[in-house]
């Protein structure tokens, strides 16, 4: 007998997630369970298993260990029911060249078994949301990189999803074309939506994220709101310092500052006292320096340390 979709399951409850490749972990014991109509984020430096994660999400491929269900359903054993009404940003558009941009929004609306009435019906919404209006008819061959990712958001949208994974949707994107679509989001998020974002923007997941997820090494090492996150995790003020004198300065920046770590030729001083700091950085003439507020990519490098992951 198949298993009926519950109500009043989460669109997505990941527990005890195991998967290995190679013999190499890559998914760790992972359990994750989204709340409804919240945006919620998965961060992590590269590597640490968010593709993998989505993966096996979706029912792409299996676990080793754990479970997934999906909108209620167990997967991989039910993808196809649960996917039903769920939508896809992939990281690489994987748009039709040889079709418009209304045949491509056509041809995969029909993937979900939605009428021909009811695609065109939904096109001009769709192409609204993705800042497309007037290019129904215009081949994909014609459109900018940023126009085509930008249809690829608007496509994951045909099906009218319950929850939405976007994977990276705004890589690409001019700051017009990225504050559009997290307008667009936002109004996603107020009709009820469930998100699952990836990003290496992190004042995208700032703006976005009701919950947010830090991952590395295949584990969750941390989950909260973004305020939470900067509220428990980072001192309150970052002092950004450079310029002639800087070795000089950071031998003796103890005195004022909590905890500083020097990325290339900026050392980053943090701090509860900012006047004091800033106060002994003014008698220093050849040292320039920027004074803001912790943010959420303070806390993800302190979390997962600033060397490059391959």
């Amino acid at each position: 007998m198949s298993q009926l979709r519950s109500p009043m399951k989460p669109p997505l409850s990941l527990r005890g997630l195991t998967k290995s490749y190679g013999g190499q972990l890559v998914v760790d014991g992972f359990d994750l369970e989204l709340e409804p109509g919240r945006c919620h984020g998965l961060l992590g430096p590269n590597g640490a298993g968010k593709t993998t994660t989505l993966r096996l999400a979706l029912g792409l491929i299996g676990a080793d260990a754990g479970t997934v269900e999906l909108l209620g359903y167990p997967m991989p054993e039910q993808a196809r029911l649960a996917r039903r009404k769920v939508g896809v940003v992939p990281q690489v558009d994987s748009l039709d060249p040889d079709f418009t941009v209304s045949e491509n929004l056509q041809t995969y609306g029909r993937y979900f078994g939605l009428s021909g009435k009811t695609i065109a019906e939904r096109i001009p919404g769709l192409l609204d949301f993705a800042g497309l209006a007037g290019k129904a008819d215009a081949p994909i061959l014609t459109l900018s990189g940023g126009m085509k990712r930008r249809l690829t958001l608007a496509r994951a949208l045909v099906n009218d999803p319950d929850l939405i994974f976007l994977d990276e949707p705004t890589t690409g994107l001019d700051p017009q074309a990225r504050h559009l679509i997290w307008q667009g989001l936002r109004r996603l998020i107020a009709q009820g939506k469930t998100l699952l974002l990836t990003t290496h923007f992190m004042d995208e997941a700032e703006r976005l994220c009701d919950v947010i997820s830090v991952i590395d090494k295949g584990r969750i090492i941390v989950r909260g709101s973004p305020r939470e996150l900067i509220a428990g995790h980072i001192e309150p003020h970052v002092v950004e310092i450079y310029g002639d004198g800087l070795a000089e300065w950071k031998a003796c920046a103890s005195a004022f500052c909590r905890r500083c770590e020097q990325a290339g030729e900026t050392l980053f001083c943090y701090t509860d006292d900012p006047e004091k700091v800033v106060a002994e950085l003014e008698a220093s003439p050849g040292l320039r320096y920027l004074h803001r507020p912790a943010n959420l990519e303070d806390v993800f490098l302190k979390l997962t340390g600033r060397d490059l992951r391959d």
